[in-house]
């Protein structure tokens, strides 16, 4: 079954400024490692403040309806769009989370505090086998340090996710030259 014909909606092109600002959110969100358009595509929702469907941003921001299909869906699963349906109409749109410590928590939390999780278990594996295998003092000292750091890289993330405050005050003070020597590193 074919989507029910959309009405036609007069589309106001992006602004200087809109370009601008979608382009320094996607910039920022892609150095964290998602894509360039996941975050033009949030910022364009968000600046307008109105639900529009597929068909809108592709139009406004140029992308095929390919990219336009996978980056909502990919957002969607972060929690940092939410497709909608006006009253009246029969198809989605999607509209910007703006709640945006809310955003941040649950991209963090389908992210990094997965990843951070996954690594400590995997040094916490690595250091009973290097125990086993009787590795040398001096690298199962270094690997435990790692441990300690995975550690609380994760009681701070998960901190964060509890209470929107991120104290890496623990985490720097094991980077530290001083903190090596204390811990016989």
């Amino acid at each position: 079954m074919k989507n029910p014909k959309r009405p036609p909606r007069e589309l106001v092109p992006l602004a200087e400024w809109e370009k601008l600002a979608t382009s320094a959110v996607g910039s920022t969100i892609e150095f964290w490692g998602f894509k360039l358009n996941h975050g033009r595509v949030w910022a364009l929702l968000y600046l307008r403040d109105q639900a529009m469907d597929a068909s809108e941003i592709r139009a406004l921001l140029g992308l095929s309806k390919g990219a336009v299909s996978m980056v909502t869906n990919e957002l969607e699963k972060w929690g940092v769009i939410h497709r909608v349906r006006l009253p009246g109409e029969a198809f989605w749109r999607f509209r910007a989370e703006t709640e945006l410590g809310e955003m941040i928590s649950h991209v963090i939390a389908e992210r990094e505090a997965k990843l951070v999780s996954r690594v400590e278990g995997e040094l916490g594996e690595a250091t009973h086998r290097a125990e086993a295998a009787g590795a040398p003092a001096a690298g199962l000292a270094r690997l435990r340090r790692l441990n300690t750091v995975a550690r609380s890289v994760r009681l701070a993330v998960y901190g964060f996710l509890a209470t929107s405050r991120l104290d890496v005050r623990a985490i720097a003070k094991l980077l530290t030259v001083k903190a090596k020597r204390a811990i016989g590193g």
